[in-house]
């Protein structure tokens, strides 16, 4: 597996698949590239697909040190870097739609379309989960993976399948490195920056998330110039997964509006 070496020295595991505009996809906190495992398909008709295991995932390094959603977007422009792309389209779901709105703020010259799910702006101007989510989070195991299981899909979708999951998290992560990813993706605060991002927007969540309010998605694209907010009737956190039949051909058309357009010697 081929890997990056961030500005820092930290080594980043990547993966490349399909063909055509390069697309960027971000996967949620404490995740590897796994999340995107049978989603990422529907793009690699049309996109070169690129993804990455976060530092502390996979087969990345796993340094115990602070963490934060600008290094992890830091680290994503080194993997782009290492493959000579110079600009790509940018899809991030949960922590990773953290991470894309830093990629797209601090670094517009990189990113082409910008699509955000799940997400929030975070600091004082992001919608908290409720106390009843966060008291069911912090629960022993195995009830806490209980509770997000449920917080990610409906209780009929998730019976009728039964996995294996691959969206609750690296089983490979140590301990202290779960710990910096939750304190990364708590630190990010973007509200500032974001009326500066240039990038075409879509933004896109699930009508029932509990996870991630859904309230954050109108207030991401208010701020947003431009910004296009499609809600998923139904859905919770993991609306790209069990809602794919619709949530797939939404990003997509929304890529292909601005195909064509994202250039490098990568392509």
């Amino acid at each position: 597996m081929p890997h990056a070496v961030s500005a820092d020295g930290v080594r980043i595991a990547y993966q490349v698949r399909g063909a055509g505009d390069p697309l960027v996809l971000l996967a949620g906190q404490a995740n590897s590239h796994h999340w995107w495992d049978g989603v990422r398909e529907d793009f690699e008709g049309t996109h070169r697909t690129v993804t990455l295991d976060y530092r502390g995932t996979g087969d990345s390094d796993k340094p115990d040190e602070p963490y934060s959603t600008e290094g992890f977007a830091r680290d994503a422009l080194a993997v782009l870097d290492d493959l000579g792309i110079d600009r790509a389209h940018v899809y991030g779901t949960s922590m990773g739609g953290r991470v894309a709105q830093c990629l797209a703020a601090h670094h517009p010259d990189r990113v082409r379309a910008l699509v955000l799910g799940c997400t929030s702006p975070g600091g004082r101007h992001g919608i908290e989960r409720d106390r009843d989510v966060r008291a069911s989070l912090a629960r022993p195991e195995p009830a806490a993976r209980q509770a997000l299981l449920a917080l990610m899909y409906t209780p009929a979708w998730a019976a009728a399948h039964p996995g294996p999951r691959t969206t609750l998290g690296d089983p490979t992560m140590p301990a202290y490195a779960r710990r910096r990813h939750l304190a990364a993706s708590n630190g990010h605060d973007a509200w500032d920056v974001l009326p500066g991002i240039g990038a075409p927007t879509l933004v896109v969540h699930g009508s029932d998330d509990l996870l991630n309010p859904t309230a954050n998605a109108s207030l991401l694209a208010e701020r947003i110039p431009g910004a296009r907010l499609e809600l998923i009737a139904g859905a919770r956190h993991a609306y790209f997964d069990e809602f794919r039949a619709v949530a797939g051909p939404l990003v997509l058309n929304f890529l292909m509006e601005h195909s064509g357009t994202a250039d490098g010697p990568g392509i």
